[in-house]
């Protein structure tokens, strides 16, 4: 499993669907602004999650991004491999040689990527939002960006 910005981001965002799952859909507009993400790139990030049943777009005025299944059955792992293509766990962990039977090291590639995955596929967005520190950090988030905006969510991103 290869483990990218890309992914890292896509972690970031669904974090940010979990954290107001409560509170109706979120626009990509205000994880774009709460946490520095450009939104084009959420955009392609979202058409992939989407594709892949992790998130429901909501149409219309207050529309925006929800999760698509509970918290509690998306896993860090799924995230990851549903906006990273290099992030299949039945890959060569790495390996860019052709023949494993010539990677002297492709076993022990295959070994740590697939370990990696599974770590990451213990951990769910419910697991990682219930997490005191976590929390602590989106309150704050959450603080600046309602005293920046007023509190306004009228910002908007089109859902497709």
């Amino acid at each position: 499993m290869r483990l990218s910005t890309k992914g890292r981001y896509a972690v970031t965002a669904m974090m940010e669907l979990a954290l107001h799952s409560g509170r109706g859909p979120v626009t990509l507009a205000e994880i774009s602004h709460g946490q520095g993400i450009s939104l084009s790139y959420l955009e392609q990030l979202f058409a992939r999650m989407r594709r892949d049943g992790l998130v429901v777009g909501v149409r219309g005025p207050g529309g925006g991004y929800r999760l698509a299944r509970p918290a509690s059955e998306i896993s860090v792992a799924q995230i990851i491999t549903a906006v990273d293509e290099g992030a299949d766990p039945a890959q060569s962990g790495g390996s860019d040689v052709e023949d494993p039977d010539r990677c002297l090291t492709h076993d022990l590639w295959q070994d740590l990527s697939r370990q990696i995955y599974d770590f990451l596929d213990g951990i769910t967005l419910e697991q990682m939002a219930q997490d005191p520190a976590v929390r602590q950090v989106a309150e704050r988030g959450s603080d600046a960006a309602a005293s920046s905006s007023g509190g306004d969510r009228s910002s908007s991103s089109s859902v497709a």
